[in-house]
């Protein structure tokens, strides 16, 4: 009797858990068309479509900040309509904490479903610069990101952290990947920080072009001793992953030592457990067909995921933690 007991609890909990799925509708918030956020949310959503998992519908948008912005404001449980989103790890700490300016009075009620992939943080000069630590940035032209950019964010947290305030620079520039990149080979600039995948593609080109002008690209080393970085690691615990960029992606002469920020795929805390946990199953039940279309997606695994849990600023939503268990990569 107590087996079939069991046995019935678990059918009226799939049972439920489908009901749940099927009159919900959820939004995928992405970034802009032709980044990765957009066809890393587009796949997601054909996913769980596809597969029966929820109806589910991805949107562009301008990336992190908008899209926590979508979780908190237009999510609405009433209507079981709940909006899921990619987002960059430190913009999801300062809306989640409210430090973020448009989230102080109201900060965001999201947990994470996911690790998606890492951005490695580098801070681009040359071998003439005479920048070996974060702190020689001082009193150097740099440029931190474009305005408003992801890149931008976390440099100036770091900065922050450090104890490196933009006064502290000779020159205080605002520029893109490309830009930026182009700034240092006509000596406007002396570093700048890029966040993003690799190898990064301008970068990779500049490193090219510094050879035929007789220099050579150099990457700041950011390892956990530099009081600037352990500073960084302990506000941001959990958001920042200690690793190197290995020294062939670049044609440099060692490993730099950097900080990977791994991207989340966040979801409201008021997503029903059991959706969350179906949503969860079915990607990673189907993570070759996101592999196949996204590259930068290979970093998706559910060992990737599992090693963060319990051990972030932000909590992990019950319904993900209920699947990472269920694998056994969790205790």
């Amino acid at each position: 009797m107590r087996k079939l007991a069991l046995v019935g609890m678990l059918v009226l909990g799939l049972f439920i858990g489908q009901a749940q799925a099927e009159s919900a509708k959820v939004l995928v918030a992405t970034g802009g068309i032709g980044g990765v956020y957009y066809y890393y949310g587009t796949q997601i959503a054909e996913i769980l479509t596809k597969n029966n998992a929820v109806p589910a519908t991805a949107i562009q948008t301008a990336a992190s900040v908008d899209n926590m912005l979508l979780i908190r404001d237009k999510t609405n449980p009433d209507k079981k309509t709940y909006f899921l989103a990619t987002v960059l790890p430190d913009t999801a700490y300062f809306t989640v904490t409210g430090k973020h300016e448009k989230f102080a009075e109201k900060p965001v009620k999201a947990s994470i479903l996911w690790m998606m992939y890492p951005n490695f943080l580098h801070i681009v000069t040359t071998d003439q610069s005479g920048i070996k630590s974060l702190a020689d940035l001082k009193n150097k032209r740099v440029s931190p990101g474009a305005p408003g950019s992801g890149t931008e964010f976390t440099a100036l947290n770091l900065l922050k952290a450090a104890g490196i305030e933009p006064e502290n620079f000779k020159k205080w520039e605002r520029l893109g990947a490309k830009e930026s990149a182009e700034a240092l080979v006509n000596g406007t600039i002396d570093a700048y920080f890029w966040s993003g995948g690799l190898p990064t593609g301008s970068i990779v080109e500049l490193a090219n072009t510094l050879k035929r002008k007789g220099m050579n690209l150099a990457l700041v080393p950011l390892a956990e001793t530099d009081p600037g970085v352990a500073a960084f690691m302990k506000e941001f615990k959990g958001l920042a992953d200690p690793t190197v960029i290995p020294k062939d992606v670049y044609g440099l002469k060692e490993d730099v030592p950097t900080l990977a920020f791994w991207n989340m795929f966040m979801a409201p805390e008021s997503l029903p457990e059991d959706l969350a946990y179906t949503i969860t199953k079915t990607v990673f039940e189907n993570l070759q067909t996101l592999h196949a279309s996204v590259k930068p997606s290979k970093d998706t695994t559910a060992e990737n995921t599992a090693r963060f849990v319990g051990k972030t600023a932000i909590a992990f939503h019950p319904g993900a933690v209920r699947y990472f268990k269920e694998k056994g990569l969790v205790k």
